[in-house]
């Protein structure tokens, strides 16, 4: 097949830059336009360092008419929350679009408002997304032209709970402990990720308020019935890449480790990217992969399930050119087979 013309708007954060390294070495792509208003005019290695002389692309200012980009089959959206929503309505019908911000996942305008503190003003287009969770959407991702790419926090925590739900087993409340690297915070510069404070720190953030939590409990309804309560708190890591997620749930009846060893291994048996281990996970065996691993442990009714990825792969890009794969006919692993390091 011809490679596919990709645009990707939003190329300088952390999520631009993790596409640029993925999709450079895609059989099956080419990246003809990358914006970044503010560096408009610099080679990509130039404030990317580690894609320095690995290509001559420079960064352009975002066109003013997107009604133009017909030439283009892939547009990425790697913006801060808000942007998208006036952007992509103006693209041609027959670009295909994946948007990486929080934009189009939350099919309720007013919840999305309380938690992004924004209008949503493209109600007719949000009918179009479809959440971009691979491994639970994989057949409506594959005929989707719209994809609202899941949070880095959704990714890991809904990976390591739609098992559980799906099994119909849940009884109680489910407890979710998230604890993430500094790079969730973005690229510029901010006192909480500031190194001399981050090195030693370890805080909560947004006690019930984080905006993952909509799209967890949203997706969870589709992925089986879901009605439980749900506690979500997140916690900043003295790291820079990397989320793990202890999720804590009750079931109905004893279970045993066998018994979810049979749930996760047939929920999960055409899914490439999702390891289940033995033990813990550890983020320093995802890091700079599109693996998430996963562990369970029962104690009668009691289950503790721990997942981990890197907030930037799996929980963002990575999972960006998953689906894009997916869209376009192509193995969901293509492009994505990035080994991690040791240590």
């Amino acid at each position: 097949m011809d490679k596919l013309k990709i645009a990707i708007f939003g190329g300088s954060g952390y999520g631009g830059s993790e596409l640029l390294r993925i999709l450079l070495f895609h059989g099956h792509a080419e990246i003809v336009l990358v914006t970044a208003n503010e560096h408009a005019g610099k080679l990509v290695g130039e404030v990317h360092k580690n894609l320095f002389g690995l290509t001559d692309l420079r960064f352009e200012k975002s066109p003013e008419n997107l009604s133009g980009l017909e030439d283009i089959d892939f547009a990425f959206f790697a913006l801060p929350h808000g942007q998208a929503l006036s952007l992509i309505p103006r693209l041609p019908e027959n670009v295909k679009v994946i948007d990486l911000s929080g934009d189009f996942r939350i099919d309720d305008k007013d919840i999305f408002k309380q938690f992004y503190k924004l209008e949503h003003t493209a109600d007719e287009l949000q009918k179009k997304f479809v959440y971009g969770l691979t491994e639970t959407n994989r057949e409506l991702i594959k005929s989707a032209n719209y994809i609202a790419n899941p949070g880095c926090f959704a990714t890991a925590v809904l990976l390591a709970l739609a098992p559980m739900v799906k099994s119909g087993l849940l009884n109680g409340k489910i407890i979710v402990d998230a604890k993430t690297g500094s790079s969730g915070s973005g690229a510029k510069a901010a006192a909480n990720t500031h190194h001399p404070q981050r090195m030693n720190s370890f805080y909560a953030y947004k006690p019930f308020q984080h905006q993952h939590v909509p799209e967890i409990e949203q997706h969870l309804k589709e992925v089986g019935e879901f009605a439980n309560d749900l506690i979500f708190m997140t916690h900043s890591l003295p790291v820079s890449r990397g989320i793990f997620a202890s999720c804590y749930v009750e079931t109905a009846t004893v279970s045993t480790n066998e018994d979810l060893k049979n749930i996760y291994e047939d929920f999960y048996h055409d899914a490439p990217f999702v390891r289940l281990v033995e033990g813990s996970p550890d983020i320093n065996w995802v890091k700079t992969t599109n693996f998430c691993d996963i562990s369970f442990h029962a104690s009668g009714r009691q289950i503790a399930i721990f997942s981990a990825i890197d907030n930037l792969v799996k929980g963002a890009a990575g999972q960006a050119v998953q689906n894009m794969n997916l869209m376009f006919g192509l193995d969901e692993t293509y492009g994505l087979k990035l080994i991690g390091t040791n240590p």
